[in-house]
């Protein structure tokens, strides 16, 4: 029987479709789906898919408690290997016994070796004398895998190896220094600082630019802006030729003096030519997707989904140049019936097709190019727009240079001199394939030297200098990428893991004060963890396992040692480190200024673990306002101009970030439509009596009516915290009666703020 291992279901499924001779037969093996077929030579076939990852690394279980076992001992730990999916090691087992050889087909690169090696262990150990090979491929076409599986090639155990080893830092780095900053922190539970050996570095990026942002003083500037119109009415926009101008006075005297006619001293005109992209390798591709509109964890989601499929090449690759091997003119001609004909046959037109290149080549996959014809009624609306970017790209480069006219004035008016540029499209050349992205024409009227124009509207702006920008997350991909951070398949998993910790949000990435907090203790007390220089020798180590020329062993030897020479750093400043982060996180719970005594309003934990905002008053102070039970709590730079409170953001994995905004205009407007809510309750009638209330009893009702209560519609509108005190009825109770008498029930939206447990309680 000859056994064929793939990454994941759908690919088994593709692949067993192409090579058998007729419809494979589904067959559940423990649990798992495998495809089945005989081959003209009457040889057995069975394909199978994992799930990525079917064993993971980890510590023995007595490393597991924080607080028994000391962060630095994970260093030299025991790494074990423990099953992730046991139905596929099932499966695998049980195969592997009847199968004479094996064929790992998983994806084609440091990650994919590793998963199908893992697969080979297993099935090894239920048959130690199978014989075993490798596929190769870019795309999962009747093409491509019908060449791979004519070509079979070797395992490439020294690229898994370079995987392995990448899963042994991680996981010995991650796990240590985020178990050390973590307790000394205080940090525990789901609240956990992560620390890791790329993200750290990553996230020193960002608030080094917020700093640089931070710091920035504005200078303050003029421009000088005209609205000219030519002889034929058609208008347009000149600029005076001192762009800033920083004398702000200067300014205002050139600006009084200017008159109402300019004329037309110089005209040049010129010609640009724009040449066609380079083929898309991965972090290209994740810059194009976010232009229109895609992060880059959700581009590579879909294109990933698209790969699988079939529809485009693999897209995790560092390759620009297109290989010989693959036939482009072939390619192309997929495209000669559907969406992209008229592009298509356009190009094929061509005697050679003579494509661009770019700076990198590699020879383990090509770059990103449309593998199959696909139709927008095949594909969902997002995947249709990626895998659009990916074809259009595709025809690009093979296109013509664009041409551009440009035009250049010069004016006179008062003595001073404006400035003006125009530029049109003459020559579409690729931007006819590739519209994205593409700049305005700039058109102005028909001039010549000499002509006198109207000044139809004349400005002085009053600007000022703006501190650096944001990294927006493309950006930050290629900062990553220019600093050796990560690789091309995990960079973007980076940045959604910052997210997910709350350690950044939004795009472009701001970090929270959790962030200041963690980067300023590391980079003065251990420095290394910061910076790209580290973690950059790492990942070339790891480049020189896949080559052969180092061992793994050496590597992670080398790696260990490194670590062990940061925490010396960080146990020389345990206690500066201890109050340093203590102090930081304390200023990310601050939401603003006590509006009853002036105290500062932070956020807090109940007894019961419930979160609040609280003032740090208390018990003097008993201002409080609540907080929804779950989500990560973002506390942003934004301000509510009513309050002097910063707005909030609820991170939860999975779904968009929750803006709740100023949370004392949020709880307002939450216990307005309560109200009103509860009005309309009360307009369809009440129980008539205390004792007709479900739950409410004579004791309780006795209790109600010496605290003047004697009614269910007095019940209702009564203040539950001062009735409580009243009563010695708890607020819940008094809640849960109010509620059940006006029929009400716990909100659907999980997003909704809950106050069961109002803040004057929480803060108790």
């Amino acid at each position: 029987m000859h056994l064929i291992v793939t990454e994941k279901n759908i690919a088994a499924r593709r692949i067993a479709a192409i090579l058998a001779p007729k419809k494979p037969k589904k067959v559940r093996i423990s649990g798992v789906d495998s495809y089945q077929y005989e081959t003209a030579q009457k040889e057995k076939t069975v394909v199978i898919g994992l799930s990525g990852h079917i064993v993971g690394i980890d510590f023995p279980k007595e490393y597991n408690n924080w607080q028994k076992v000391e962060a630095r001992t994970l260093i030299d730990a025991e790494i074990v290997t423990t099953p992730i999916n046991r139905k596929i090691v099932t499966a695998l087992k049980k195969l592997g016994k009847s199968a004479e050889r094996v064929t790992i087909a998983t994806d084609y690169d440091r990650e994919g070796e590793l998963i199908g090696v893992e697969a080979l262990d297993i099935i090894k150990a239920a048959n130690p004398n199978l014989v075993f090979d490798r596929a190769h491929y870019s795309a999962i076409t009747p093409k491509a895998i019908e060449k791979a599986f004519t070509e079979l090639a070797k395992v490439d155990f020294n690229l898994a190896d370079a995987g392995h080893s990448r899963q042994v830092i991680d996981l010995v780095w991650g796990a240590a220094l985020t178990r050390y900053i973590s307790l000394a922190a205080g940090r525990l539970g789901k609240m956990f600082l992560s620390v890791g050996r790329v993200q750290s570095p990553t996230l020193s990026l960002i608030v080094e630019r917020e700093k640089e942002r931070e710091a920035f003083i504005p200078t303050p500037y003029r421009e000088i802006q005209l609205e000219l119109q030519g002889e034929d009415g058609k208008s347009f926009e000149a600029r005076h030729s001192t762009r800033r101008f920083l004398d702000l006075e200067a300014a205002r005297k050139v600006f009084e003096k200017l008159g109402s006619f300019a004329k037309l001293k110089s005209l040049e005109k010129g010609r640009r030519t724009e040449n066609p992209p380079t083929p898309f390798n991965t972090t290209g591709f994740i810059n194009a997707a976010g232009s229109i509109g895609f992060s880059p964890s959700n581009a590579m989601r879909i294109a990933e989904t698209l790969y699988t499929n079939g529809y485009i090449s693999y897209p995790r690759t560092d390759n620009t140049v297109y290989p010989e091997s693959l036939d482009l003119r072939a390619q192309l001609e997929l495209f000669k019936t559907g969406r992209f004909k008229q592009e298509a046959e356009s190009l094929l037109k061509k005697s050679e097709l003579i494509p661009t290149r770019g700076k990198k080549e590699t020879t383990d996959h090509p770059p990103i190019y449309p593998a199959s014809l696909a139709n927008p009624e095949e594909l969902k609306e997002d995947e249709w727009k990626v895998y659009e970017l990916v074809v259009r790209r595709f025809f690009a480069t093979f296109a013509a240079a664009s041409e551009w006219e440009t035009l250049r004035l010069k004016l006179e008016l008062s003595g001073e001199e404006f400035r003006a540029n125009g530029a049109r499209l003459i020559k579409a050349g690729w931007r006819w394939y590739y519209p994205y992205n593409a700049p305005d024409d700039r058109l102005l009227p028909e001039l010549k030297e000499g002509d006198v124009l109207k000044v139809t509207h004349k400005e002085l702006l009053d600007k000022e200098t703006q501190p650096p920008g944001r990294y927006g997350q493309t950006r930050l991909i290629n900062m990553m990428e220019e600093l050796g951070l990560g690789t091309k398949a995990t960079r973007h998993e980076i940045i959604s893991k910052l997210n997910s910790r709350a350690y950044i949000h939004g795009n472009p990435v701001q970090p929270t004060r959790t962030s200041f907090a963690v980067m300023e203790t590391l980079e003065k007390y251990s420095p290394t963890i910061t910076r790209p220089e580290m973690t950059r020798k790492l990942e070339e180590d790891m480049d020189r396992i896949a080559e052969g020329k180092i061992s793994e062993e050496k590597v992670l030897k080398e790696s260990r040692a490194m670590l062990d020479s940061v925490f010396e750093d960080l146990e020389k400043n345990k206690a500066k480190i201890i109050d340093s982060l203590q102090a930081g996180l304390r200023e990310d719970k601050i939401i603003g200024t006590c509006p009853d005594c002036g105290g500062e309003l932070m956020i807090r934990r109940s007894r019961r673990g419930g979160r609040f905002i609280g003032c740090n008053n208390y018990p003097d102070c008993n201002f409080s306002l609540p907080l929804p039970r779950s989500g990560q709590i973002v506390v942003t730079e934004k301000t509510c101009e009513e309050h002097g409170l910063h707005h909030i953001k609820i991170l939860n994995s999975k779904k968009r970030p929750w803006e709740l905004g100023c949370p004392q205009c949020n709880f307002i407007e939450w216990q307005k439509t309560k109200e009103e809510e509860k009005a309309q309750k009360l307009k369809k009638g009440l129980p008539e009596s205390l004792q007709a209330i479900e739950g409410l009893g004579k004791v309780s009702a006795e209790k109600f009516e010496k605290a003047g209560v004697s009614s269910v519609r007095e019940l209702v509108k009564a203040e539950p915290f001062e009735l409580s005190k009243l009563t010695g009825i708890s607020i819940n109770k008094i809640k849960k009666f109010q509620e059940t008498a006006c029929g009400e029930k716990e909100p659907e939206n999980p997003e909704a703020l809950k106050t069961t447990e109002t803040s004057k309680t929480a803060a108790k």
